[in-house]
């Protein structure tokens, strides 16, 4: 039997989702269901004066109407403590979108007419649509309770590297923009509640449905054991459902008062303005550097958007940009400091990446600017800054954010196998010269980012019980296996992972290996998947507990066997006594398992073992990307010619996988650079608030990508895996805005703020040319 990990094997969970039988949360049907809908405010701050229901009230189907007063005793939703939101608006309301008041009636159509029929009468207050605004001098804080609109502010270093700075040779002042980006997963926010005279159980679009079930049942003051939830098949997170919504709670509470099973399913619109929103983020850089480009100082301040309430996964963004501020450079003086401020939009939480894809466009924007401004090859100055792989594990300033085993410079070259950079110059140089033909760019990004969520004290600090992950092998009687897992899924693969460690470990057909996820009654504790922890964090509980498995069945097999443990070997799935023709398969040992009298004495039956992983460490992922671009002198739109991308994320369970987790972020990551911006008018009003008016990425837009990996693994898991969910997101954005710059660069452009649209590129070329 050949290693299973490491196989290119086709996703078991695929059949189902292609053919239209997965089961979403929307696709369970509870008897006696009714439906709840939103009445939503139009406006982005405004007094409530008052609302009337009674039309709503008495209109066909309609079981209910309520406010926030009818509600007394409710709690908040999960928010940052001291600005907590409540689940229906109290007094004002602080963006477009904000929930105001629910209807429940037989149908979610009579819901969506009912919500129609409530009059709300507002009293108009200031806007402050923007972190600009809500800064200025004499801004009214927008949170009742806080002295202004900043509702968290840290400086994370001793020193602000001024002296640093000023004694540097060159000194450079940067401006960057991370537009906000709505996280459009394929299935928006849907939860069913039915409580019971037993208790609560809930099924619900989520990332951690233990994490959730934790903070229900305090929530709601009940035992954690009276309360399920579910995460079914789940349609895309990118992070935005690791956030909690009001309706988690509302329609908990809402069931309890009708004793029937209530239903919310959002909208697309509504998502647009009510999912939680993400990067929204400004840096103001400073670096200091030497002649050749070696960075010597580095100081960023960084403003994060929090919108109208902040977000428990969004406040602290910042954080981990900070974090990882100097890439994957040696740069001896780094100072970031963060603000973050309420402003009267969608609030902003995670979106894949969170907070790092925003680091690592800061730093791969300023290197190219540092090498554009000695008049140096990009690449060159990234050469001279790499932190080397004998540095490696490369502790950085920053207490507990410890590089692991990584090989920059290798990545880069394993690109550059890819791409003929000089035959590229000489055609980019070719076609400046051509006035009918289109403008060539080429743009690097060289990236460091962190995955493996993990470490316990790191994670408390956004809320969770802890850092660790969970994992439950059983193997049947019948030789075939079940993994229950703690992670919940919602597009990584972990059914097919998963099974493929487990494979390996018991050297049993990877068919008849199943997993469970997503169920607080049927899965032992967990936290949930986000943070690229999936397989370091997740997979490798999966690997403890079914080595767990395999030693105790090795033990069983020497007994039958009547043999000594340390002669016995397992090899395609037999063990065997070593230089012998005497044999068991695994198969026969699971039946023994549960044969007491033939077992040793005081051995427990079954092979059933469960573990945990908590991780030491982060894991750090990195590579290196290349994207080639084309820009349509007439129109300025980008298109982009090639985009190659190597990739180290440690060791690799199943290589297709793998790249379909790369196209997916790349995909992102490039929609972001040239399309994707939520946006709002002075008054607050969103200005994507469907996808008509949000431009998403259609197969015409995106390229073939090209992919390959560099191996090195991290010492800090027993799998040796470091992620690969965030990455793509994490290195394209500035590949491609680099490559755009680049081919602008002859005319003196230093940058082109994202998205880079036909039209801001086109008014670049024609003020240029003028």
């Amino acid at each position: 039997m050949g290693s299973m990990v490491g196989a290119a094997v086709v996703r078991k969970e695929d059949p189902a989702l292609l053919t239209g039988r997965g089961t979403y949360v929307d696709d369970i049907r509870l008897s006696g269901t009714v439906h709840m809908a939103y009445v939503r405010s139009y406006l982005a701050h405004a007094r409530i004066l008052s609302i009337d229901t009674a039309e709503a009230a008495a209109m066909p189907g309609v079981l209910g109407v309520w406010t926030h007063d009818d509600l007394p005793g409710l709690p908040p939703n999960r928010s940052v403590p001291g600005m907590e939101r409540p689940c229906l608006a109290t007094g004002k309301v602080h963006f477009v979108g904000e929930c105001v008041a629910v209807v429940v009636a037989t149908d979610r159509y009579l819901a969506a007419d009912a919500a129609e029929a409530v009059l709300v009468e507002y009293e108009e207050l200031p806007v402050m649509a923007t972190v600009e605004a809500a800064l200025a001098e004499g801004a009214a804080p927008i949170l009742d309770g806080l002295p202004s609109n900043v509702a968290l502010e840290q400086v994370l270093s001793a020193t602000d590297a001024e002296e640093e700075l000023a004694a540097a040779p060159h000194r450079l002042s940067i401006r960057l923009k991370n537009q906000r980006c709505a996280a459009v997963p394929m299935e928006p926010t849907v939860c069913l509640s039915d409580w019971q005279s037993s208790g609560l159980t809930m099924y619900a679009t989520t990332q951690t449905p233990h994490h959730m079930r934790n903070e229900i049942a305090a929530s709601f003051g009940l035992s954690q054991q009276e309360v399920r939830v579910i995460a079914p098949d789940v349609g895309g997170g990118f992070g935005a459902k690791a956030s909690s919504y009001p309706e988690f709670l509302l329609t908990a509470e809402l069931s309890k008062r009708l004793r029937r099973p209530v239903k919310y399913v959002e909208t697309r619109s509504e998502n647009m303005t009510s999912m939680v929103h993400g990067r929204a983020q400004w840096h103001e850089v400073e670096v200091g550097f030497d002649d050749d480009g070696t960075l010597l100082a580095l100081r960023v301040r960084i403003t994060q958007d929090c919108g109208g309430w902040p977000d428990a996964t969004g406040i602290g963004l910042p954080t981990l940009t900070s974090f990882m501020a100097g890439g994957c450079y040696h740069i001896p003086v780094i100072a970031p400091s963060f603000r973050s401020v309420v402003t009267n939009t969608t609030p902003v939480g995670s979106y894949r990446g969170a907070g790092r894809p925003e680091a690592s466009f800061m730093i791969e924007r300023v290197v190219d600017q540092v090498a554009a401004e000695l008049g140096l090859d990009p690449l060159d100055v990234r050469r001279r800054n790499f932190v080397q792989p004998g540095e490696m594990p490369f502790a950085t300033q920053f207490e507990g954010i410890v590089y692991d085993e990584a090989d920059f410079p290798a990545c880069l070259d394993k690109l550059l196998e890819h791409v003929d950079y000089e035959a590229l110059r000489t055609e980019q140089a070719g076609l400046r010269g051509d006035p009918d033909g289109p403008l060539l760019g080429i743009g690097f990004s060289t990236f460091v980012e962190m995955g493996g969520f993990g470490p316990t004290p790191l994670f408390e600090q956004f809320g969770y019980v802890g850092g660790w992950e969970s994992a439950n092998v059983r193997l049947n009687v019948d030789g075939s296996a079940v993994i229950k897992v703690g992670t919940s899924p919602h597009g990584q693969g972990h059914q097919t992972a998963f099974a493929q460690i487990v494979a390996d470990e018991l050297q049993i057909d990877f068919e008849r290996i199943t997993l469970i996820h997503g169920d607080t009654a049927t899965v032992q504790e967990g936290i949930g998947t986000m943070g690229s922890r999936g397989v370091p964090v997740g997979g490798s509980a999966v690997m403890k507990a079914a080595i767990k498995v395999r030693t105790k069945a090795l033990r069983i097999a020497a007994h039958m066997l009547e043999a000594d443990e340390n002669d016995v070997e397992l090899v395609d799935g037999v063990f065997t006594v070593k230089g012998t023709a005497q044999s068991v398969t695994m198969g026969e040992v699971a039946v023994r398992a549960f044969k007491p009298h033939l077992l040793p004495e005081g051995f427990d039956l079954g092979l059933d073992e469960t573990a945990f992983h908590e991780p030491t460490n982060l894991s750090y992922p990195s590579g290196a990307h290349c994207c080639v671009v084309e820009i349509d002198r007439g129109t300025g739109k980008v298109r982009i010619r090639r985009y190659v991308a190597v990739d180290d994320c440690g060791t690799v369970i199943n290589p297709l996988m793998a790249k379909g987790q790369i196209h997916g972020g790349v995909a992102q990551g490039i929609a972001q650079a040239l399309m994707e911006e939520v946006t709002y008018s002075g008054d607050g009003q969103p200005g994507a608030g469907t996808l008509v008016d949000y431009t998403l990425p259609s197969a015409l837009d995106l390229p073939h990508y090209e992919t390959d990996h560099v191996v090195t693994r991290t010492s800090f898991n027993p799998l040796g895996a470091k992620g690969l969910g965030e990455s793509g997101a994490t290195a394209a954005p500035q590949a491609v805005v680099n490559a755009v710059v680049d081919a602008l660069s002859h005319l003196g452009v230093r940058d082109v703020e994202m998205p880079c649209t036909p039209q801001k590129v086109w008014r670049i070329l024609a003020e240029k040319a003028s």
